[in-house]
């Protein structure tokens, strides 16, 4: 069997950029409706890997400064990767725990959607390391809820969907494994899904 487990908040804690969002003085729907307000979608670029944390930040800065809104007037600029000052995730132990057990009998791989600035914290914490392969968005220029993202590990793997699970604290993420016939959970604890996998030990 393949087990396909989510990073953010289900290997780590959720990642929450209240701090950002505090130092740019704006809401998090405002920060993303900036990010799409020009050509492209800047964070959809950079969580695919098409543009470095430098690129992302040097478009947010010239978007900000060329709108004519007035809730971005108080934005200052951006000299700093605020991404990878401000990420400070914890490790779930317990998620961890049901990871190793799977490992003893079954192929275990994390499929993330992340960015460079997050890849490499997570590089240096070594939360990839629980895994036998990690598929992170960055890296393969394809992000969830793209059904391709999995069709994409399903196919380097060599896995069909009915042999393979997946688990992600986001709903959309898990119907978008679903509609492909992946075995899919929303995480919602570590100790619920343990008890729902714990057969497969």
């Amino acid at each position: 069997m393949l087990f396909i487990f989510d990073m953010g908040g289900v290997v780590t804690n959720t990642f929450l950029l209240t701090q950002l969002y505090k130092k740019l003085n704006i809401t998090t729907e405002d920060f993303y409706k900036l990010c799409s307000s020009g050509e492209h979608d800047i964070w959809n670029l950079f969580q695919t890997g098409k543009i470095n944390p430098q690129q992302f930040w040097d478009q947010f800065n010239e978007r900000v400064a060329v709108s004519k809104d007035e809730k971005y007037r108080n934005v200052p600029v951006v000299e700093n990767d605020l991404f990878r000052l401000y990420f400070h995730p914890s490790k779930n132990l317990e998620t961890v725990e049901l990871i190793q057990q799977l490992k003893k009998k079954h192929r275990v791989v994390c499929g993330t959607n992340t960015i460079d600035s997050h890849w490499e914290n997570h590089m240096e914490r070594g939360d990839y390391a629980f895994f036998n392969q990690t598929y992170a968005s960055n890296k393969i220029g394809c992000a969830k809820p793209d059904p391709h993202f999995f069709e994409l590990i399903l196919e380097a793997e060599q896995a069909a969907a009915e042999d393979t699970f997946f688990t992600d604290d986001r709903a959309d993420n898990v119907a978008a494994a679903a509609s492909l016939g992946i075995h899919a959970e929303l995480f919602t604890s570590a100790a619920e899904l343990t008890e729902k996998w714990k057969i497969y030990f």
